[in-house]
């Protein structure tokens, strides 16, 4: 990268194997967690089965590029040497991609510049991720044959996109713009996420499991977090008079949101950490795929849906002009309860492949959300929050009782593998105290 980076500034520095996610890595991702909520807003304008299928299309191609900023992540330190520049320079181009999703399925007819700027923006950040890590990886040439094997799949993606923004306007029929539009964003999502099962885990290293995982939890726990906030903005509960209906059903969407967290990071997370830091070689490397990087996207795409559902309902409770005894009108139901079964499926999928079991009681829950889906459409909108709530919060309680030995035992594991690292770490900085690592030397 040139002599001036590393003398004024740094060199890039390898990912060590118990390495943990950096402060610079949190900031970066806030800005793909934007990301996230314009997908929420534009979908919430117009919620329509092609705004839908448009939206996970978008977000699954916002994905896959979370996914290969991890990969490089892998590999050096994001917030060391001259790398955060190379990154704050990803970050605007993310940035910008996210700012243009909105016009990335206008009107055809239209100017294509916001579906242009979603293909440049998409190929810088593919470009950086790339030379940052033919960079790092110049004294291991069998890694640089791999991103040689790669690349395809960046150009072929770029042009697709490329495509989509500037064949479509030059079509008569909007029709037929509009089909070849979608189509080319999908096979932008085919080709993306079949090279990723195509390579295997032949030649990719995870060398920090903690920071594999850390990562990924955090990217969740945001995106939750996020919903939340999407509810309170789109149900215009800012800016309007407090009412008890309106606090009520915010209440609840808290509740069911924490139900949902606790469902994953309670017992899930903690146990498939252990299980990725277990496995080695190309298991190591096939667990972080699937679970992560795969099994994920569905727990994230249930995510947005579910707060779109709730922001929907949350709106007509919040609405004085709607009766609070009136049925839910719209999709509200059908997205907010959806998008949990969704959500749950994904967490199951995830668990079955890094621990290799299914727990009856999420197969249970996931039966009874599908059968309360057309009950719910007949009640009240507090009505059908209350009775997502009861579920999901059930749930949890569910699993307390089932699983008290269990959970315990894990807990137990957790909590000794924390106390000792802390312990080992305290002891380490313990020869500050004593005047510095050269008294210690002498």
């Amino acid at each position: 990268m040139g002599r001036w980076w590393h003398e004024r500034l740094g060199p890039a520095a390898p990912v060590a194997p118990g390495a943990r996610v950096g402060r610079f890595e949190f900031f970066f991702d806030l800005v793909f967690v934007f990301s996230f909520f314009i997908i929420t807003r534009a979908t919430a304008v117009s919620i329509t089965g092609a705004n839908l299928l448009h939206g996970l299309l978008v977000l699954a191609v916002l994905w896959w590029v979370w996914v290969v900023h991890t990969v490089v992540a892998t590999r050096v330190r994001l917030g060391v040497g001259f790398v955060p520049v190379l990154m704050v320079v990803a970050m605007a181009a993310l940035f910008c991609f996210s700012l243009s999703l909105p016009q990335a399925f206008g009107d055809p007819r239209q100017t294509a510049a916001g579906p242009v700027v979603v293909a440049v923006s998409y190929l810088v950040i593919r470009a950086i991720h790339l030379l940052l890590y033919w960079h790092v990886a110049q004294d291991q040439p069998e890694e640089r044959r791999l991103l040689v094997r790669f690349s395809p799949e960046l150009v072929l993606s770029t042009l697709l996109l490329l495509a989509a923004a500037l064949v479509p306007p030059m079509i008569e029929e909007a029709g037929h713009a509009l089909m070849i539009r979608d189509g080319l964003w999908l096979g932008v999502v085919l080709l993306q996420y079949s090279s990723g099962l195509v390579a295997g885990a032949w030649g990719w290293a995870v060398t920090s499991a903690e920071h594999w995982t850390e990562r990924y939890d955090f990217i969740l726990i945001i995106a939750l977090g996020e919903s939340i906030i999407s509810v309170g903005v789109g149900g215009n509960l800012l800016g309007q008079p407090v009412t008890w209906p309106a606090v009520a059903a915010a209440v609840l969407g808290i509740f069911f949101t924490a139900a949902l967290w606790w469902a994953h990071f309670d017992v899930i997370a903690p146990a498939a950490r252990i299980a990725q830091h277990a496995a080695q070689g190309r298991a190591r490397v096939a667990m972080a795929r699937d679970a992560y990087a795969y099994c994920q996207l569905i727990m994230i795409a249930g995510i947005i849906l579910f707060a779109l559902g709730a922001e929907e309902i949350v709106r007509q409770v919040a609405d004085p002009a709607i009766s609070l005894a009136a049925p839910t009108h719209g999709p509200g139901v059908s997205m907010l309860f959806g998008g949990v079964i969704c959500y749950l499926c994904g967490d199951m999928l995830f668990q079955l492949r890094t621990l290799g079991t299914i727990t009856w009681t999420r197969v249970g829950t996931v039966l009874v959300l599908a059968a309360a889906i057309p009950v719910a459409q007949h009640l009240p909108g507090l009505a059908a929050l209350t009775l997502l709530t009861v579920i999901c919060t059930g749930l949890v309680a569910v699993e307390l009782v089932v699983m008290a030995g269990a959970r315990r035992a894990l807990l137990d594991v957790v909590f000794e593998e924390r106390t000792t690292y802390e312990k080992h770490e305290a002891g380490w900085r313990a020869r500050w105290h004593d005047g510095g690592p050269e008294e210690k030397r002498g």
